[in-house]
């Protein structure tokens, strides 16, 4: 966390990541604990795009529709990636995968719904960890194409 911490504040955002007591595993886990909208919590989500990581960050209100995703990025083959991708990827655990601190860059689309909601909040590198950031933020951290990811 503190990792994630150091190069959020090198971008110069301004926000602060901190430590929830209980897993923020899921979306709905997440907004519990920060009793906020479930729509507000953007979901990291690690897929292979014709075999390329592509990390998806997609609020936590509907789920990736692969084909309406697929089509949006001119993809044949769009598949999940497995915990162990999701490690070696990101250098870090579903559930706490932030948009920054990977190994390597990744390939990264901000689902549009999240620019809805003020603030977001992404993991921050842990199972609990959390940080607020503007849809803004979370797309230029990212280096992130803004795109819809579902159809809803």
């Amino acid at each position: 966390m503190q990792d994630i911490q150091r190069i959020v504040a090198e971008a110069g955002v301004e926000t602060e990541a901190r430590e929830l007591p209980d897993s923020t595993h899921t979306a709905a886990q997440a907004a519990a604990a920060l009793g906020t909208e479930v729509g507000a919590i953007a979901s990291s989500l690690l897929f292979l795009a014709d075999g390329e990581p592509l990390l998806v960050m997609t609020s936590g209100r509907h789920r990736v529709d692969t084909a309406v995703l697929a089509g949006a990025l001119g993809v044949a083959e769009l598949g999940m990636a497995t915990a162990k991708q999701v490690r070696e990827v990101t250098g870090q655990p579903i559930g706490g995968v932030s948009p920054v601190g990977h190994p390597q860059p990744i390939r990264t689309v901000v689902d549009r719904a999240l620019a809805e909601y003020d603030p977001v909040w992404s993991a921050a590198g842990t199972a609990n960890s959390v940080m607020p950031l503007t849809f803004d933020q979370l797309v230029a951290l990212a280096g992130g194409t803004v795109v819809d990811v579902s159809a809803s």
